[in-house]
C-alpha cells in the first residue's frame, strides 16, 4: 500500500500541472464565447486547435513514451536523454523549414486562413522542443518543477488572452501616439488567441533551457533505431487518438452545410468542454501512472497493484461523471453564458462517458507497454479511429454533431474492450469485474435518471450522488482505511 500512497501523491502533484492550468484555461471558454463576434468564429478556433493536436502527435512521433521505456532500462541514461533530445530538435527544425515554405498549401489543405498558419507552425515547433525536457523532469521525479512550469505556461496564456481580447482596446488612444496603438487591430481576435499561445510556448521553452544545458548531446544511433521502432506504433496510436479526440471538428467542417458548419462546430466544441472534468482526472492519473508502470513492472505483486489502481480510477471516475451530469445545467450557465450555444447540450453525457472509457483504456494499456507489445496500442487506436471515421461519415449528415458524440463514445468503448480482451491473454491482471460492473450500472442508471427525468432538480440529483458515494464507502471503507494508514 505504501507504493500506492506514493503513486497517489505523485498523481496529486501532477494534477496541479493538469487540473489547475486547465481550470484556468477553462475560463477561456466563457471569454471566447463572449468576446468572439459569432459562434462561427469560435468554430474556426476549434478547427485550428484540432489540427494542432494532430500535428503535435506527428512531431512527437512516440519519442516521449520511448524515452520512459529506455530510460529505466538503459544503464547509460545520458545516452537516452541526448539521443532523444537531438532527434526531436532535428525533426522539428526540418518541419519548421518545410512548413513555412509550404504554408499556403497547408492553409488550403486544412481549410484555414493562411494568416493563422505561421502562428500555428511556430507553436507546434516550440511545443515539440519541450517534450524531452519535460520527460526528464518526470523521469527524475521532479513533479513539482514540472507542475510549476505547466501552470506558468497556462497562466501566461490566460493572462495574454485576457489582455489582448479585453484590456488592450481600452488602452488604445487614436488621438495620441501610444505604444498600444501599434499592436491593436480591429477584428484580430483569433490572431490574438494564437499570439498568446505562441508567447506562452516560447516562455516555457526558455524556462526549460537549464534542463537542455545539462544534456550531453551525443547520438547513439543503435539506441535511436530502437527508440524509433518502439515509438512508431505509439505515434500511430497517437494519431488515431487525435482522430478520435479532435477530427470530428474537422469532419463537421467538411460534412455539414458550409453556411452553418462553423456555427455548429462552435456550439459542439463549447458543450464538449463541459466533459473536461473527466478528462482532467484521467490525464492527471495517466501522468502519475505512466512512469510508475515501467518502474514497478518487476515487483512481485505488480499485477495486483495494477488491478487496485484501475479499480479506484473507475470508481472515482464514475462518481465524477454522475456529479457532472447532476450539475450540468449549473455548469453551462457558469461557463457558457451565451444561450445560443446550449443547443448542443445533449452531447455532454456521451462525451463524459467516452472520456471515462478512454481513461479506463489508458489504465488497461499497461500490459502492452511493459511487455513491449506497443503495436497492440496502435492496432486498438486504429480500430477506434476507423470506428470514429465510419460513424462520423454515416451519422453527421443525418443527425449532425450528435453523430460525432456517438462516434467518440463508440470508438473509446471499442478500444477499452479490445485492450481488456487481449490483455487477458498476454498479461492477465485480476480486475474485480463484478464490483466494477455493479457500480458502473449504478452510476449510469443514476446519471440517466438525473439527465432524462429529473434534469435541473438538484435535490434529487444530490440524493443520487449521496446514495452512490454511500454505497461506495460501504463497499470500500475497510480497504481505504488500510490504504490511509
Amino acid at each position: 500500500m505504501s507504493v500506492l500512497k506514493n503513486l497517489f501523491k505523485q498523481t496529486v502533484i501532477y494534477g496541479l500541472a493538469t487540473v489547475f492550468p486547465r481550470v484556468l484555461s477553462f475560463i477561456l471558454l466563457p471569454l471566447y464565447t463572449h468576446v468572439l463576434p459569432t459562434k462561427a468564429e469560435y468554430g474556426k478556433v476549434s478547427i485550428i486547435f484540432a489540427w494542432i493536436v494532430v500535428f503535435n502527435v506527428i512531431l512527437a512521433y512516440g519519442m516521449e513514451t520511448a524515452f520512459f521505456r529506455f530510460y529505466h532500462d538503459d544503464k547509460t541514461k545520458n545516452s537516452v536523454k541526448g539521443t532523444s533530445a537531438i532527434s526531436i530538435a532535428v525533426s522539428s527544425l526540418i518541419f519548421l523549414g518545410l512548413a513555412l515554405y509550404l504554408k499556403s498549401y497547408l492553409a488550403a489543405l486544412m481549410n484555414i486562413d493562411v494568416k493563422y498558419i505561421t502562428f500555428v507552425i511556430w507553436i507546434l515547433v516550440l511545443d515539440a522542443l519541450v517534450i524531452i525536457p519535460f520527460s526528464i523532469l518526470r523521469a527524475k521525479g521532479k513533479s513539482m518543477t514540472y507542475s510549476v512550469l505547466k501552470i506558468v505556461n497556462v497562466a501566461v496564456n490566460l493572462g495574454l488572452n485576457v489582455f489582448f481580447l479585453v484590456l488592450l482596446k481600452d488602452l488604445v488612444n487614436p488621438s495620441k501616439e501610444v505604444f498600444w496603438n501599434s499592436i491593436w487591430f480591429s477584428g484580430a481576435e483569433i490572431s490574438y488567441i494564437f499570439i498568446s499561445n505562441l508567447i506562452a510556448s516560447l516562455l516555457t521553452l526558455l524556462m526549460l533551457l537549464p534542463v537542455y544545458f545539462k544534456i550531453k548531446f551525443r547520438v547513439n544511433f543503435s539506441l535511436l533505431k530502437k527508440m524509433l521502432r518502439f515509438g512508431f506504433p505509439v505515434m500511430v496510436a497517437g494519431l488515431a487518438y487525435a482522430v478520435n479526440e479532435t477530427f470530428d471538428r474537422i469532419l463537421l467542417d467538411y460534412l455539414l452545410p458550409p453556411e452553418t458548419a462553423e456555427s455548429q462546430i462552435g456550439e459542439y466544441s463549447a458543450c464538449y468542454k463541459l466533459a473536461l472534468f473527466i478528462t482532467l482526472f484521467a490525464t492527471a492519473f495517466r501522468l502519475g501512472i505512466e512512469p510508475f508502470f515501467f518502474s514497478h513492472s518487476k515487483e512481485k505483486n505488480s499485477k495486483e497493484t495494477y488491478a487496485v489502481i484501475t479499480k479506484y480510477f473507475v470508481l472515482i471516475g464514475l462518481g465524477i461523471l454522475l456529479s457532472v451530469i447532476v450539475f450540468v445545467d449549473v455548469l453551462k450557465e457558469l461557463f457558457i453564458s451565451d444561450e445560443s450555444y446550449w443547443e448542443a447540450m445533449p452531447v455532454v453525457p456521451y462525451i463524459l462517458l467516452a472520456n471515462l472509457c478512454l481513461g479506463i483504456y489508458f489504465n488497461l494499456s499497461v500490459w502492452y507497454k511493459i511487455t513491449d507489445r506497443t503495436k497492440f496500442g496502435a492496432y486498438f487506436s486504429v480500430v477506434g479511429a476507423l470506428v470514429t471515421l465510419a460513424l462520423n461519415f454515416w451519422l453527421i449528415p443525418i443527425i449532425g454533431y450528435k453523430g460525432s458524440a456517438i462516434a467518440t463514445l463508440s470508438a473509446y468503448g471499442t478500444m477499452m474492450i479490445l485492450s481488456w480482451y487481449f490483455g487477458k491473454k498476454h498479461y492477465p491482471i485480476p480486475y474485480n469485474l463484478k464490483k466494477l460492473g455493479i457500480f458502473t450500472v449504478l452510476a449510469l442508471g443514476f446519471s440517466a435518471l438525473s439527465f432524462l427525468l429529473f434534469r435541473g432538480n438538484l435535490v434529487i440529483g444530490v440524493l443520487l450522488i449521496a446514495v452512490f458515494f454511500g454505497a461506495l464507502y460501504v463497499s470500500e471503507h475497510k480497504e481505504l482505511k488500510q490504504f490511509l494508514k
